[in-house]
């Protein structure tokens, strides 16, 4: 396999990665608003929890997207 074909492979793999964060931030926010629509007295308490999430697994998105990026321009 030449070189450059293993670098866009490398990058799709990279994209893979980013959809993969885009579904875990829906799941987030879909199972959080089914657990406050069932209980909203607890919903409260927990936003600071779905924004940590959100955040972990948008960075994750990020950096999926930095390394397809660093490996198309090596």
């Amino acid at each position: 396999m030449e070189a450059e074909a293993a670098k866009y492979i490398g990058a799709g793999l990279a994209t893979l990665g980013m959809i993969g964060s885009a579904i875990g931030v829906g799941n987030i926010f879909a199972n959080f608003l089914n657990g406050a629509l069932r209980n909203p007295s607890a919903a409260g308490s927990q936003v600071g929890n779905l924004f940590v999430g959100a955040a972990l697994a948008e960075a994750l998105g990020i950096l999926a997207f930095v390394l397809g990026i660093l490996i198309l321009n090596s």
